[in-house]
């Protein structure tokens, strides 16, 4: 989601006679998009702010914007700490970026923007065969770990007219595919006037013309429906490939997190999946380290994991973040036993990854080529329907045609594969 707001953010800018440079130390205005959803994303953050007080000093007419979740969380704070920040802009305030620095409005743009989803705003998109559309903002879960309801507010579905026309225009443009983006898919349409659901769009997504692929993130598990599996089964152009955070295999930290369902629940889940789509491939994120998690609920997630054999995962020591209810729960854990953990879900995942990928040799499967590989500029690269990566040799294919390619080699990250 931070991709996609800085590709809007450049398309804003580049509207206005702006653009891009990958050199800072030539740029009028520099703005850091945040996360904050991880205590190391915010060190990350500040270390780079610090980095361009000394740009500022060399040049100080540089303007320095900084945008995104810490911008939403810390507020003027930043202002008062920084004094080589000139303006902050809040999730839900990229559309006015350009009133900002004509100072039209206040430097300091944090507020909630009622009509956000309503605004369809340009993108410089960094891909020329996949795109990122938003369909939905904001999260009303509150995981007791999650920052998110805090920083982007309470969700938001953006109209499906909207959504749909955007895509067209994509399709004119020659984009193949498109990643749908929200924080919790499967509740889209909350709130809209239209009866409309997630798997409603996906069917009117589906008869899009130009369109080969559809994929979306985020699902959460206890809101995923018979329905969207179905839809998910039944729609050509929707790839098999779903990610579903389980976050932990312990039921009791899973309450604790708020999650809303239990490790049977998620499993009913996997297997209703894997039988109605068979070749469908599941990644997940997993926290080790909760508040309260034991070495027996730690054995949990790892048995989880050999259970369900996830084609990948991320995988993250649980960070303490502001205004999270988990900050109040007892028991957090010293960083060094999170670590450990962290190192050994990876152990095993990787172990787990291999072995999926491995049997992926000799099969032939369907390709979206992307352009040259970043590891090896001789081949190309392109992925599976399953979002696997792929790279296979090159004849000079063009950029976005679908090719059938025959594996050779599963390795951890990649397939290898040529033509067939």
């Amino acid at each position: 989601m931070n991709f996609h707001d800085s590709e809007r953010i450049a398309g804003i800018l580049r509207n206005e006679g702006y653009t891009l440079t990958e050199y800072p130390n030539s740029a009028d205005l520099i703005i850091i998009n945040t996360c904050s959803v991880r205590e190391k994303a915010e060190q990350k953050f500040y270390s780079e702010l610090g980095r361009f007080r000394r740009l500022r000093k060399k040049n100080p007419s540089l303007k320095i914007a900084v945008a995104g979740c810490i911008a939403q969380q810390e507020g003027v704070s930043i202002l008062k700490r920084f004094d080589h920040v000139d303006y902050l802009i809040g999730t839900r305030n990229i559309g006015k970026i350009q009133l900002m620095l004509e100072g039209k409005v206040t430097p300091l743009n944090i507020d909630d923007d009622p009509e956000y989803h309503l605004r369809t705003l340009p993108a410089v998109r960094s891909n020329r065969v996949s795109a990122w559309v938003s369909i939905m903002y904001g999260c009303d879960n509150f995981c007791s770990f999650c920052i998110v309801p805090y920083t982007r507010g309470r969700e938001r579905s953006r109209d499906y007219r909207d959504i749909c026309d955007e895509i067209k225009r994509l399709a004119d443009e020659g984009y193949k595919e498109v990643t749908l983006l929200g924080q919790n898919v499967n509740s889209y349409g909350k709130g809209l006037e239209d009866d409309i659901d997630f798997p409603g769009l996906l069917c009117l997504i589906n008869d899009i013309d130009g369109i080969e692929r559809i994929r979306f993130v985020t699902s959460h598990p206890r809101d995923l429906s018979e329905r969207l599996i179905d839809a998910m089964e039944e729609l050509p152009k929707v790839c098999e490939h779903i990610h579903l955070p389980i976050q932990s295999g312990s039921d009791k930290i899973l309450k604790l997190m708020n999650r809303g369902y239990n490790y049977s629940e998620y499993i009913a889940r996997i297997e209703l999946l894997r039988k109605k789509i068979p070749d469908i491939a599941i990644t997940t994120d997993i926290i080790v380290g909760f508040p309260g998690e034991t070495d027996n609920d730690f054995m949990q997630t790892l048995k989880a994991l050999k259970e369900i054999e996830f084609d990948g995962i991320f995988a993250f020591k649980y960070s303490k973040r502001p205004n999270t209810s988990a900050l109040k729960l007892p028991g957090h854990l010293q960083d060094e036993v999170k670590s450990e953990r962290l190192e050994e879900v990876l152990v095993l995942q990787d172990d787990i990854t291999s072995k999926i990928n491995r049997q992926m040799e000799g099969r032939v499967v369907e390709v979206l080529v992307e352009g040259p590989s970043k590891t090896d500029r001789d081949k190309l690269t392109g992925r599976t329907r399953t979002n696997k990566i792929v790279i296979f040799n090159n004849d000079k294919l063009l950029e976005g045609i679908l090719v059938n390619t025959l594996i050779i080699k599963g390795n951890r990250h990649s397939l290898y594969g040529i033509l067939s």
